[in-house]
């Protein structure tokens, strides 16, 4: 169910937010658990079973690492962590990877004449990257005493089903939100924040990002033959605003649901595309992933500690591992490989640790880290490799000629419009961030609020009415 359609907004929403402040307070809980666990089923069916089984084995895991930590039991506590990764890791890597390593399987199988394997493909369960990882991270921190376990099975299941963010995060750390699966309260203020931050989120995804969606699918699916320069480098800035706000869109809704529900999630983005560096881009996109890759894999694996050589190695590892996270396909892990490269070039040249004192410099830097940032989004968006060098050639081969009919359609006035008051995003002032404007008092804080919350979102529920959305991006994932 996505949060942009007819069915969420206006029935599923009201009436589990009608109930939840209906029933009394200590059923709030079981009232939020079998609301999400019907999300769910509405758009994976079956599939809630993997959603179930991963509750249930996570919470045995941290039951058992909470009693050898207790105990003082080294043992137990590894077995415990380790038992929880191999059966996570099997999980996710089943259905995420399996059908990816057959067709390698099979290609080779093909080549060589040693025939291939019969496969029916395996669907990948919505969200299963996130909770997973979320379910993960409160058995790592169980281990480590950064949280106490949960209560009860249901505050469990709870924290990692809570609809507002079980399909594409934030990925929300236990201890974050511990306390609130005990006791919490929602006031009229949280209420209305939340609600504006939701509204705000449904404009990014609905008004923006479905708007230049198509410019971006059109210029992705011409053929590499018929794809020219304009065509190209407007099809990329379309794609880089369209995952942006579909995917910064969706946080703000989750942020905000979960305000309304009386819970405060992190941030997940804080204006990446004005970022000065690799590093500080990844400081400032999908923030809670990045906080989570560095704080259960890269420190894990030494971090800075070993050496220039092993800090290297363990940015690649890492970042290879989110280029797979993302996705099972060559173009996901070079992807991945090219945030590390550039990582690892920050720090030999030691661009990452530069003070920028001029403007040229400053808007260097950020145009710079841009550019950067949008030759690596042609891997993520382009459906394989050959696609990939295909657009590479396209965006580095000027010419004069026009656009392809299947563009200039997809380019029409409104999404032209939208394009272009969109990619303010690059050239906006670093500290400018909508959701503190909303929050403002005076003339600012409520022109704010009656351009998204009033306009904004009416048009944007007209557009949902009329049919005019899509999925979100990180669905897939």
């Amino acid at each position: 169910m996505v949060f942009s359609s007819i069915e969420f907004l206006i029935f599923f929403l009201p009436a589990a937010i009608g109930l939840y402040f209906l029933v009394p307070v200590a059923a709030r809980n079981a009232v939020l658990l079998v609301a999400s666990v019907l999300f769910y089923v509405w758009g994976s069916g079956a599939l809630v079973l993997i959603l179930i089984a991963s509750i249930v084995l996570n919470f045995a895991c941290g039951a058992v690492v909470a009693r050898a930590r207790t105990s003082g039991d080294r043992r137990l506590t590894v077995a415990g962590i380790a038992g929880a990764v191999a059966a996570n890791l099997a999980i996710l890597g089943y259905f995420k990877y399996a059908n990816f390593i057959v067709a390698q399987v099979n290609d080779v199988g093909t080549m060589t004449g040693l025939g291939t394997i019969a496969w029916d493909g395996v669907i990948l369960p919505i969200g299963i990257s996130f909770y997973t990882f979320q379910a993960m991270s409160y058995v790592f921190d169980v281990a480590r005493g950064a949280a106490r376990p949960a209560r009860s099975l249901v505050d469990f299941a709870l924290y990692v089903s809570m609809f507002p963010q079980l399909v594409a995060g934030p990925i929300v750390r236990y201890a974050t939100i511990a306390e609130a699966l005990v006791e919490r309260r929602t006031r009229f203020d949280d209420f209305a924040e939340g609600a504006q931050r939701f509204a705000l989120g449904l404009v990014k995804k609905v008004v923006i990002a479905d708007s230049v969606a198509p410019i971006a699918d059109a210029a992705f699916a011409t053929s590499s033959g018929d794809l020219t320069f304009s065509a190209a480098w407007i099809g990329l800035v379309a794609y880089t605003i369209q995952i942006y706000f579909d995917f910064s869109g969706y946080s703000d809704m989750a942020i905000g649901l979960g305000r309304i529900l009386g819970f405060r999630f992190p941030e997940n983005f804080d204006r990446p595309y004005s970022a000065h560096s690799i590093t500080e881009f990844w400081r400032r996109w999908h923030m809670s992933l990045s906080s989570w890759f560095r704080d259960y894999l890269y420190i894990p694996l030494g971090g800075n500690r070993g050496g220039a050589l092993r800090t290297y190695a363990n940015l690649w590892i890492v970042f290879l591992v989110t280029g797979l996270w993302h996705g099972a396909a060559w173009t996901f892990v070079l992807w991945g490989a090219w945030h590390g490269l550039l990582l690892v070039a920050e720090r030999l040249t030691g661009w990452r640790e530069l003070t920028l004192r001029t403007l040229p410099a400053v808007i260097g830097a950020r145009a710079l880290t841009l550019l950067l940032v949008m030759a690596g989004w042609v891997l993520f968006r382009a459906p394989d490799l050959g696609a990939a060098l295909g657009y590479y050639a396209a965006l580095a081969t000027p010419e004069m000629a026009g656009l392809p009919d299947a563009v200039a359609q997809a380019a029409t006035n409104r999404a032209s419009t939208v394009l272009s008051l969109a990619a303010l995003v690059f050239v906006l002032p670093r500290g400018f961030r909508m959701p503190d404007l909303l929050l403002r008092d005076g003339i600012a804080g409520l022109a704010g609020r009656v351009l998204v919350v009033g306009a904004g979102y009416y048009y944007a529920l007209t557009l949902v009415i009329a049919g005019a959305f899509t999925s979100f991006i990180y669905f897939q994932f």
